[in-house]
C-alpha cells in the first residue's frame, strides 16, 4: 500500500509518502510552524509527491491528523486530505495526534506507560495515557496540568508532546523523575503514515477531534437577525 499522510495540526507543516512493502517513507518533508499551513501545505505535498515520483491516482489512501490541535491548522489538513481523497476516488482516515505521538514509543513494547501531553493553553493539556501494548489508560481529555501531574505519575512513565515540558516543570521534587520527557512540538509523519496504513475504519470522512470549545467565539452583540 502507498500512502500520502499530512499534518498539520500543532507546530509542524509535514507529508509522507509511505510504501508498506518493506515499511519505507519514499519521501517526507517538515517544516516548523506556528501558523502558516494554509499557504504552506499544498506546495509542500507538490514536492513530496515530486520525489516520490508518484501521482494521485497512484496512492492508495490518504491519512490526516485529525486532533487535538490547532483549531485552524486541523481544519486545513482534514480539508486538503478530504479534497485530495475525493479527486482521486481513495479513502482517507484521520489520525489521532496523541496516539501518532505515543506510537514510536509503544512500539518499544516495554512495560512503561506512555503520557501523551499537548499544550492546550491556560495551564491545560490535551492528555491520553497508553498502557502496555498501547491500551488506553486514560482515555483522551483536557485536563489541568496538576491533573496530567497526577496521572502521569501512576508508575514509571515517558511523556511525551509539546505539553511534556508543563509536566516537567511541575513535578514533585522528592520524586523520581520521569523516565523521559521530550516536547516535541508535533508527533512524527512517518507514525502518521504508520498509523493511517494500520487504520481499519476507511468509510468515515475524517473529522477534527477538538476535545474542548473554541477560545473565540462570536460576540452575540454584533449578531444580524434572522429573517
Amino acid at each position: 500500500m502507498r500512502l500520502l499522510a499530512i499534518d498539520t495540526a500543532l507546530d509542524a507543516c509535514a507529508a509522507c509518502v509511505f510504501n508498506t512493502e518493506g515499511g519505507l517513507s519514499l519521501a517526507s518533508e517538515s517544516v516548523t510552524m506556528a501558523r502558516g499551513h494554509a499557504e504552506a501545505l499544498m506546495p509542500l505535498v507538490a514536492r513530496v509527491m515530486d520525489k516520490a515520483a508518484i501521482s494521485f491516482a497512484q496512492v492508495d489512501r490518504i491519512a490526516v491528523t485529525v486532533g487535538p490541535g490547532s483549531f485552524t491548522g486541523l481544519r486545513v489538513g482534514i480539508s486538503a486530505a478530504r479534497g485530495i481523497a475525493l479527486a482521486a476516488g481513495k479513502p482517507a482516515v484521520g489520525i489521532s495526534t496523541l496516539a501518532a505521538y505515543a506510537a514510536p514509543h509503544i512500539a518499544r513494547e516495554d512495560a512503561a506507560q506512555i503520557v501523551v501531553a499537548i499544550d492546550a493553553k491556560h495551564h491545560n493539556v490535551y492528555l491520553q495515557v497508553f498502557g502496555s501494548a498501547g491500551r488506553t489508560v486514560l482515555a483522551p481529555q483536557i485536563a489541568s496540568v496538576r491533573d496530567a501531574v497526577r496521572a502521569a505519575r501512576e508508575g514509571p512513565a515517558r511523556i511525551v508532546g509539546s505539553g511534556a515540558g508543563l509536566i516537567s516543570a511541575d513535578w514533585p521534587a522528592d520524586e523520581a523523575p520521569p523516565l523521559l520527557v521530550d516536547p516535541t512540538g508535533a508527533p512524527s509523519i512517518e507514525w502518521v503514515a504508520r498509523l493511517g496504513a494500520a487504520a481499519r475504519n476507511t468509510d468515515v470522512s475524517p473529522k477534527p477531534l477538538y476535545l474542548r470549545a473554541p477560545d473565540a467565539r462570536p460576540q452575540d452583540d454584533a449578531r444580524l437577525p434572522r429573517r
